[in-house]
C-alpha cells in the first residue's frame, strides 16, 4: 500500500512489555497506524539487544524483568501516567497474562496479548502434574476470570496469528464452505449459529496448518537452537503437553490419553510433549506433510466455541490441533533439544536480512465435510514481508499484524471486557490485517490421513473413518 491508514488515535500511554521478535515488528506497525504521544510510550525488556530501535524512535526504555513481586508497583505509573485511556501490549514471555490483565482491567487501561503466560518457572516444573502445565489450565483461569468479573474494560486475549488470526480464518473458512457446497445459510451471528453451521457443514475437524520453509543463508552450527520466532516461547510450549480439542466424532482415543476433570470440557491432553509427537496434515506448498502436535491455546478456544449443546449434552464438537512444520533449522534443532535430553547453550532467532528464501504458510484446514477438505489462510513469503514493513520476517508478520488488528478492534470496542479471538468480529480484524498477510487463499484437496501409505508394514487405521485421530496421529 502506498498510503497507510491511521486507524486511531490511543490518547493515553502505551506500554509495551516485551521486545523480541514480536516486538520489534509490532512497533512500526503502532507508529505507522495509530495517533499517539511519544513521550508516553515505554518499553519494558530485560534485554537491550535492540534498545536502539526504542532510542531511534524517541521512546522510553526500562530494562528490566516484569515480575511477580514488582509488576504493580512497575506498571501502575506508567499506565495511568497523564490522560487518556492508556493500552498495555503484552509480547513477553514469563509474565502472568492474567495478572497483568486484571491489573489493567483495574486501571481501565485496555490490554492485548498473544497467549496465556505465566510467571516464570510455570513451564519446567517437574513436579507439577502435566494437566496443570497445560493450555487448557491456563486458559480456564482466563474463563475464570471472565466469569467473575464480566464486562469491563477491553482485554483481548491469545491475539497473534495462532491463536489469533486463525480463528478468524476459521469462521472464512466456514462461510466459503458453505457458499461452495450450495448450504443455503445465513452468515451466522451468535456463537451457537456458528457451532450450527459447522455441524451442518459436516466439519469433523479442524488443522491449524502450517508450513515454514523459510531457509537462512548460513547452516544451523551445532548446540544452537535457530527459529523463526521466539526460541523460548517454542521450547516451553514444546515442552507442555500435546493438547488437542477432542471431537465428538472420534471413537478411538490414544492409551497415553487423558480428559480434564474440571473446566469447559473440549479438550485432551497426551502423557508426551507436543514438540516431540507428530500427526499426519495437509499444506498447499508441500501437500501431506508431518507436522508437531505443539500445544496451543486455539486448538482448545475454537473446538471449545464450535461446540453445539442440547441441554448439557454436547451433541457436535470438531477435534482441532496444531499441526505444524516449522522451518527446517527449527526441526534439527528440536531434534538436538530431545536427542541430548538438555537445552542448547545457544538461541537464534533468523531476521529478514538472515533468510535468503521461503514462505510461512499458515492456515486452518478444515476436513470431513462435502468436499473432504479445504485450506484457508495466507502463504506470505520473505520478499513480500521485507517490501511491507521493517524488522521482522514472514512468521512475525503474521503475528504482528494480528496484534495490530487486534488493538484496533479493541480501540473501537473498549467496553467488552475479557475476550478470545473467537468471539470477535473476524471481518473486521481479517480487513485490517489482510495487507500484510501476502496471498490469503483457499485450497481443497482429496488427500486424506490414509492415503500414500506404503503398506510395508501393518498398521492399526480406521479405514471406515479416513479423518480419525487414529489415522493422523503418527504412532
Amino acid at each position: 500500500m502506498t498510503t497507510w491508514p491511521v486507524y486511531h488515535t490511543i490518547t493515553g500511554p502505551i506500554v509495551m512489555i516485551g521486545f523480541g521478535s514480536i516486538g520489534r515488528g509490532t512497533l512500526p506497525l503502532i507508529e505507522r497506524h495509530f495517533t499517539f504521544d511519544k513521550s508516553r510510550l515505554t518499553v519494558i525488556d530485560p534485554a537491550d539487544d535492540d534498545r536502539a530501535l526504542v532510542d531511534a524512535g524517541g521512546y522510553r526504555f526500562i530494562q528490566k524483568a516484569v515480575t511477580r513481586d514488582n509488576y504493580r508497583e512497575l506498571l501502575t505509573g506508567l499506565l495511568t501516567e497523564g490522560s487518556g485511556q492508556g493500552f498495555c501490549v503484552n509480547l513477553s514471555v514469563d509474565t502472568s497474562s492474567l495478572d497483568l490483565m486484571k491489573l489493567c482491567r483495574e486501571l481501565g487501561v485496555l490490554y492485548i496479548d498473544t497467549v496465556v503466560e505465566p510467571w516464570l518457572g510455570f513451564y519446567f516444573d517437574p513436579k507439577a502434574d502435566p494437566a496443570a502445565r497445560s493450555n487448557y489450565a491456563l486458559r480456564e483461569t482466563v474463563l475464570a476470570e471472565k466469569r467473575n468479573n464480566p464486562g469491563g474494560t477491553t482485554a483481548v486475549s491469545c491475539c497473534g496469528a495462532n491463536p489469533g488470526m486463525v480463528s478468524w480464518f476459521v469462521k472464512q473458512a466456514l462461510v466459503n464452505i458453505a457458499h461452495e457446497t450450495g448450504v443455503a445459510a445465513p452468515e451466522p451471528k451468535t456463537r451457537a449459529e456458528w457451532g450450527a453451521l459447522a455441524k451442518t457443514l459436516g466439519v469433523k475437524g479442524i488443522h491449524i496448518a502450517e508450513r515454514d520453509t523459510q531457509r537462512a543463508k548460513a547452516p544451523k552450527p551445532a548446540d544452537v537452537f535457530v527459529n523463526t520466532w521466539s526460541v523460548e516461547g517454542f521450547v516451553s510450549e514444546g515442552n507442555q503437553p500435546a493438547e488437542l480439542g477432542w471431537g465428538t466424532a472420534e471413537t478411538w482415543m490414544p492409551e497415553n490419553a487423558r480428559t480434564h476433570a474440571e473446566g469447559c470440557g473440549a479438550a485432551i491432553y497426551l502423557l508426551r510433549p507436543g514438540a516431540n509427537t507428530r500427526v499426519r496434515s495437509w499444506c498447499p506448498t508441500p501437500g501431506p506433510q508431518y507436522g508437531f502436535l505443539v500445544t496451543h491455546n486455539e486448538a482448545i478456544s475454537i473446538a471449545d466455541y464450535l461446540t453445539v449443546r442440547e441441554g448439557e449434552t454436547v451433541t457436535y464438537r470438531p477435534t482441532c490441533h496444531y499441526a505444524y512444520h516449522p522451518a527446517n533449522d527449527a526441526v534439527l534443532s528440536l531434534h538436538e533439544m530431545f536427542g541430548s535430553g538438555k537445552m542448547q547453550s545457544d538461541w537464534h532467532i533468523l531476521d529478514e536480512n538472515e533468510i535468503v528464501d521461503g514462505i510461512d504458510e499458515l492456515g486452518v484446514l478444515l476436513y470431513g465435510h462435502a468436499k473432504n477438505a479445504y485450506w484457508y489462510g495466507s502463504r506470505l513469503s520473505i520478499e513480500e514481508t521485507r517490501a511491507i514493513a521493517p524488522h521482522q520476517n514472514a512468521t512475525g508478520m503474521q503475528v504482528t499484524s494480528a496484534v495490530l488488528a487486534g488493538m484496533v478492534w479493541a480501540l473501537e470496542n473498549p467496553t467488552m471486557g475479557i475476550v478470545e479471538a473467537d468471539e470477535m468480529d473476524y471481518k473486521r480484524c481479517l480487513e485490517v490485517q489482510m495487507p500484510y498477510l501476502g496471498p490469503v487463499e483457499g485450497h481443497y484437496t482429496d488427500w486424506t490421513p490414509v492415503d500414500g501409505r506404503p503398506g510395508l508394514f501393518p498398521e492399526d487405521m480406521d479405514t471406515s473413518n479416513p479423518w480419525s485421530f487414529r489415522n493422523i496421529l503418527v504412532r
